[in-house]
This record gives structure tokens, sequence and C-alpha cells, in this order.
């Protein structure tokens, strides 16, 4: 089997977890154009066996992989840099900008996606009041997701991944939970902390040129 079948796959049989009242489950996997356009994606640029480092982020949001089934690729990059045409509304996302530009700045999608698989440590998403939360925002929905975040990455990690080295997308929250998981379950050698996009492009946009930087430093 190939990497983009295995990939898709994983995705496509992701049984939701129990959340606390008031928690919604995001997952854009029950859609039809959203699982036809992780499709195309995976076949595109995964279709061989050749080990990937993995990269994971928080958890979907609405207008990212929320939407497009791809993490930090909204409907903008999947056409535009992906050169994967699709009839989603063409609203860009701040995280989504600054992963492309760095990918651009690293050599492109095909050399990019050729040794690196980004994912997340909830590749489900949840929302509260309409409005996007994190994991790690509410204790409760923390514990609740540990067990499927744990069966995920085991997942993640049995699909070819290179362990010796993960990169976690977000250096404070989600890096002490990632680093806690993996004291328990050894997948990876280490874990690198990367800074969160939103967070640069949001408070830290005029040093955008030396976080990209620091991203390409670190994966080469």
């Amino acid at each position: 089997m190939l990497l983009s079948d295995s990939i898709f796959r994983f995705h496509a049989m992701l049984v939701p977890p129990k959340v606390p009242r008031g928690v919604a489950v995001l997952n854009p996997y029950r859609d039809p154009e959203t699982m036809s356009l992780a499709k195309a994606f995976y076949q595109k640029f995964y279709s061989d066996n050749e080990p990937r480092r993995l990269m994971l982020g928080i958890n979907p949001g609405r207008f990212g992989a929320g939407v497009t089934g791809i993490s930090f690729t909204d409907p903008v990059r999947m056409e535009s840099d992906c050169g994967i045409p699709n009839t989603l509304a063409k609203k860009p996302e701040l995280s989504s900008d600054f992963i492309y530009r760095m990918i651009d700045a690293y050599g492109g999608p095909k050399k990019f996606y050729g040794r690196y698989l980004i994912s997340a440590v909830s590749p489900l998403g949840f929302t509260k009041d309409g409005r996007n939360i994190n994991y790690y925002d509410d204790k409760k929905l923390e514990s609740a997701i540990r067990p499927f975040a744990t069966a995920c990455i085991t997942q993640l990690a049995q699909l070819g991944i290179d362990a010796s080295r993960c990169y976690c997308i977000g250096e404070g929250k989600n890096f002490d939970f990632l680093v806690k998981l993996n004291d328990e379950q050894h997948w990876f050698g280490e874990i690198i902390p990367l800074a969160h996009p939103r967070f640069i492009m949001q408070y830290r946009r005029k040093q955008l040129r030396g976080y990209i930087q620091s991203y390409l430093d670190q994966l080469r």
C-alpha cells in the first residue's frame, strides 16, 4: 500500500472522541468534497513509500484543515500552491499563509511534502459557541481527547515515519502536552518546538523572515 493510501485511510477512519458538553467536534472528513480534495492531495504528494518526518500542530480550525482536510492548508493555497482546484470559498487563513511562505522558501510543495507530513496532536478540531477552540483551552476537553490523541499519533508513527525527530507546531501548551505523551509512548527520539504560525502572523509579523528562516534551519 502506498503512503498516500495509508494516510487517506487513517483520516477516513477517524472516530471522534467523546467531548464535554458544550463542545462540538469539527470533523471535515464527513464531507464528500473534503475527502475528494484530501485524496487528490495525498495522491499528488505521497504516492510512494519514502519516510517522512512528522510535524504536529494543535487541531484543525474552521477555515484551514477544517474545510480542506489538509493541515495548515486553506482553499486558496490548496488551489494556488498545491495545484488542486476546488469550489470552496476562497477565504485565506493566517496560519496557512505562513506555512506556504515557508514551504515556498523550502523549495516548494513537492520538495517539502516529499520529506514531511503535517498533521495535528488531534486530527479533528473543536468548536464552542461557534468559535474554534484548542484542545488545551478546556481542561476537561484536554483530558477527554488524550486517549484519542495517543491512538492517532501511534497510528501516524506507524506509517513509515522517520521517528528520530518530530516537530511540534506550537511552543507552549501543545509542546508540553506532546512531550508528556511521548515520554509515555516513546514514539520519537526528540521533539523540536516551532513557533505557531498564527502567533507569528498576528503578533510577530515584522519578524516574518526571521521566523521562516528559523523553520528552515530546524527542518534542514
